[in-house]
């Protein structure tokens, strides 16, 4: 399975946990697919949460490993830098 197809899964996957996190306030935007982990930035009421590692974890992360395959992780970023359009720098 190519990375391409992957991250078109990720983004489905994303898309059904949305209105959940909009509902609150809040929401999640694809970074990257990186060597099996998905990076995310949380934004909104999100961002500020005290639950966000309880949201990261216990919903996204599981969503994301149980229904697509390859997904190891997925990882929080607070900010990120584009440098230019093809490399993306996360902090």
């Amino acid at each position: 399975m190519n990375d391409e197809y992957i991250v078109k899964q990720i983004i489905t996957v994303l898309e059904k946990i949305r209105p959940f996190l909009n509902r609150d306030g809040g929401d999640v935007e694809f970074v990257r697919f990186e060597n099996g982990i998905v990076y995310v930035k949380m934004v909104g009421a999100c961002a500020g949460c005290d639950l966000i590692d309880s949201t990261l974890q216990d919903g996204i992360a599981t969503l994301l490993m149980e229904e697509v395959p390859g997904v190891v992780a997925v990882r929080n970023v607070e900010e990120v830098v584009v440098i230019n359009e093809e490399n993306e720098e996360s902090i």
